[in-house]
């Protein structure tokens, strides 16, 4: 303990006093001709430099203020990963107030909630289909001053602004009186709120959660430390700003390791971003890399039988090498001689080929990661790290590096951080990343932080004697039996999901006798595995009901059965001609499984499996 205090206090006189806003400010200064950020055009990309992006983030400042935001006041912005987003982000950070990225799945109600709750000043949004969230909510947002369009403002129209107007407004203050805006960034502290960010929600209202610079630059110096990254590497930015981990992994850490970030601006492009780019580092929730490998599984097996043969042979000694690294295992010299020769033969062509040669950090979080994923892409010589966290707690607050890493485990505490089990198996943590509290909600806040300040994580999990976590699942989504037996709907659904046929999986039981499935299948992959079989369909709806493809998927039930005690097996299932997104509302903007809307929406069909 006193070793993990040490730390703490290492990292905290480190960034003792300092904010975001210093931050840039000397990264502009050594690097000015450094590439920041750059957005996609045509075939190619424009980039901003960090001197040319911080020149832009002062301007910016000076527009907020120009509108009437104070110190203390809050900007909400709803848009896509573009440089607009960070920049406007930044400026009103350097104009004194807080940052709100919004989640664009969130319906008109969920946004005038947050913007409420936060109390937003300006709201910056993207084009039309932001707007048609906020437009019919605007009325009941009176402390809202201007709604800043970067396209589509409708003219005529005094609550809306131009992004080019804006931009305007705020090169002529900030050259009329720069001093106003170096004021401005100066006066912020280190204990002022940084960002305002809201829990998804699987339930109710969500909650806002403000984080401050402190909070912020000790998640930063934590993560440098578990990560090693070089200092100019490239990555890309996709996931929603709204979430914790991308806000630190492509908005703040950058500022401290002089990134290039390179956006992705529609997720149907993921593929040939990462090709292009070539990332040093990549974070992806378990979605995402389950669909990169759905995409290669379908490539490879459009290849002749010796060449399937060859990859499969070439990635048994990648996981041979993978697992064997893991933090108490045995690297035997033939183990290491049998990845080499297949890495240089297949495992790096096939790397390259998706965009990972250049790679020195990748992640996954936010959900459980099937294990079977990991092992797939151990095959071929890749780390998927796992990591921990919550909004609540600025982020990751442990996690496995490429020197320390057990598949199957989220890892140790981060530098400084404390981790514990309570007696009835919930995780609780300790650090300076811990918020101080939910925005307003004074009775979550106390069920959230305890008197001795330990953070109450909401999840189950185990320690073992290495220190490495393991996640069982939430407190308040384990499955209790008829039997009275504790049942984890979670690896009975990773289980599920090992087939690539079943995009998600939702497993049912509580108080029942049994569990049952709720399945649907990959809208990616099902199609060309039906054409690969030799099916004819036209929709997706149409192969839920082929006798071929539920032939497939009782397999893959059974198959999930065979790896799971007796209590856990699922007894019925039932296959859903649909795809759940969060749009269709099953799944939160960081595609987790909403239970509960799921539970009431197909409450028919489980007292259905029950009865028959």
């Amino acid at each position: 303990m006193d070793e993990v205090l040490d730390v703490r206090t290492a990292i905290e006189q480190e960034i003792a006093g300092r904010t975001v806003c210093a931050q840039l400010k000397e990264a502009a200064e050594e690097n000015p001709g450094a590439p920041a950020y750059s957005d996609p055009a045509g075939d190619g990309w424009t980039t901003l430099t960090y001197a040319e992006a911080r020149q832009r983030v002062l301007q910016i400042a000076a527009a907020f203020a120009a509108l009437g935001v104070e110190s203390g006041d809050t900007v909400a912005l709803m848009m896509i990963n573009r440089s607009e987003h960070v920049l406007a982000d930044l400026g009103a950070v350097h104009a004194g107030a807080a940052s709100c990225s919004v989640y664009s799945t969130f319906a008109p109600d969920q946004v005038a909630f947050v913007a409420g709750d936060v109390g937003a000043k300006v709201a910056v949004l993207g084009g039309r289909a932001e707007l048609d969230r906020w437009e019919p909510i605007l009325g009941e947002l009176p402390r809202l001053a201007k709604v800043v369009m970067l396209q589509d403002a409708p003219a005529g129209d005094d609550r809306f602004m131009t992004w080019d107007d804006f931009l305007a407004l705020g090169a002529e203050r900030l050259a009329a009186d720069p001093a106003a805006v170096d004021a401005r960034w100066q006066a912020v502290k280190a204990e002022d709120v940084l960002t305002v960010l809201y829990t998804s929600g699987t339930t109710g209202n969500p909650k806002g959660v403000p984080l401050t610079h402190a909070n912020v630059l000790y998640e930063v110096g934590a993560t440098d430390r578990m990560t090693t990254l070089p200092t100019h590497g490239t990555q890309i930015s996709y996931l929603t700003y709204a979430h914790i981990a991308e806000r630190v992994l492509s908005l703040y850490l950058p500022l401290f390791k002089i990134s290039h970030v390179y956006f992705c601006t529609d997720l149907a492009n993921l593929g040939p971003t990462l090709a292009q780019v070539k990332p040093v580092m990549f974070f992806g929730v378990p979605r995402v890399w389950e669909k990169i490998m759905a995409r290669l599984q379908a490539l490879m097996a459009t290849q002749p039988a010796e060449q399937q043969e060859n990859v499969r042979r070439a990635m048994a000694a990648g996981l041979a090498y993978i697992e064997a690294g893991q933090y108490g295992g045995t690297m035997t010299p033939e183990i290491r001689a049998a990845y080499e020769q297949a890495d240089t033969a297949l495992l790096s062509i096939i790397r390259s080929m998706i965009g990972f040669e250049n790679a020195q950090w990748l992640a996954t979080a936010a959900a459980p990661m099937p294990l079977e994923v990991q092992r797939f892409f151990a095959g071929l010589g890749m780390k998927i790290l796992d990591v921990y966290g919550m909004t609540e707690t600025t982020g990751a607050f442990t996690g496995n590096t490429n020197d320390a890493y057990k598949l199957g485990t989220v890892g140790r505490g981060q530098p400084g951080v404390e981790v514990r089990i309570a007696e009835d198996g919930e995780i609780l943590t300790r650090s300076p990343l811990d918020t101080a509290g939910y925005l307003n909600r004074p009775e979550a806040t106390a069920e959230l932080l305890d008197a001795e300040g330990w953070l109450h994580t909401g999840d189950v999990g185990s320690l073992d004697p290495d220190g490495f976590l393991r996640i069982v699942d939430r407190k308040k989504e384990l499955i209790i039996t008829a039997g009275g037996e504790n049942v984890s709907p979670a690896n009975i659904e990773n289980y599920l999901k090992e087939h690539p046929l079943i995009g998600q999986a939702l497993a049912y039981g509580d108080r029942r006798p049994y569990p049952v499935a709720i399945l649907t299948l990959d809208g990616e992959v099902a199609p060309g595995w039906a054409q690969a079989n030799g099916i004819e369909f036209t929709t997706l709806a149409e192969l839920t009901e082929h006798p071929d493809v539920l032939k497939a998927v009782e397999a893959a039930v059974a198959a999930a059965n065979e790896k799971l005690a007796r209590v856990q097996q699922v007894k019925r299932w039932r296959l859903l001609p649909v795809e759940w997104t969060p749009e269709t509302e099953e799944l939160t903007p960081s595609l987790k499984l909403k239970r509960r809307v799921i539970h009431a929406k197909y409450e028919q069909i489980i007292e259905e499996m029950y009865a028959g």
